[in-house]
Order: structure tokens, then C-alpha cells, then sequence
């Protein structure tokens, strides 16, 4: 069984306009190929911590899907996090429906919170 280890470089980028801060990662594939993901968030269950990660897309692909997501495992190699995949469907199918479940609530928040904004007349 070939596990597929992501490197993960974390970049801290201020984005002016919510002055919040916005964690992207730089992850490498088995083919050696980079891929910037933003983090979306970071879950722990049953002592294992997990990410969420939405790739940035240099250019709008007609294949990707709009609010697609990654999830993948945090492990400690080296006194370093490393992300890598979930091979157990289980315990991948629990992960995944925390995430869609947490990342869905923001998207309903936030559009209420456009929907107040521009309803006065």
C-alpha cells in the first residue's frame, strides 16, 4: 500500500479587505507536480486532527466544481505536520461529513448576512 505524503509549506497572507489571515499550503503530489490549497478549516476527531483545504486555481477549470474541497490527515514526521491521504473510507466518509456540515453552515451564514445588507430600500 503506497501512501501519499503531501509537503506542506504554510504561507500566511493578510487579506486587506476582511483583516483576517489566510493560510495556503503548497502541496506536492506523487508526481512531484505543486498545487496551492487554501485552508477552509481544521477539525480534530478521535485524537486526530484533519484539514479541509480548497485548491487555488491559477485559471478557472470547467472541470472543477465551485466550493470543492480536500480533506486530508495531519500527521507528525520529523517534528513537522504533514498532511497526508486518508486511505480507511470510513473514517474518510465521518471526516468529510463534519466538513461539509461545518463549511455549509458559513455559506448559509454569510448569505444571510448578504441577504440582510441589501434589503433596505
Amino acid at each position: 500500500m503506497q501512501e501519499d505524503n503531501f509537503d506542506n509549506n504554510g504561507i500566511d497572507e493578510n487579506d486587506n479587505e476582511m483583516d483576517m489571515e489566510v493560510e495556503i499550503y503548497t502541496l506536492t503530489d506523487e508526481d512531484g507536480s505543486e498545487s496551492d490549497f487554501e485552508l477552509l478549516g481544521r477539525h480534530d476527531l478521535d485524537g486526530q486532527s484533519y484539514v479541509a483545504l480548497a485548491p487555488i486555481d491559477a485559471e478557472d477549470d470547467d472541470d472543477d466544481e465551485e466550493g470543492s474541497f480536500i480533506v486530508l490527515k495531519v500527521v507528525e514526521e520529523d517534528g513537522e505536520e504533514v498532511f497526508e491521504t486518508i486511505e480507511d473510507d470510513e473514517e474518510f466518509d465521518r471526516i468529510a461529513d463534519i466538513f461539509e456540515d461545518e463549511l455549509l453552515q458559513e455559506m448559509d451564514y454569510d448569505a444571510e448576512e448578504e441577504d440582510d445588507g441589501d434589503g433596505e430600500e
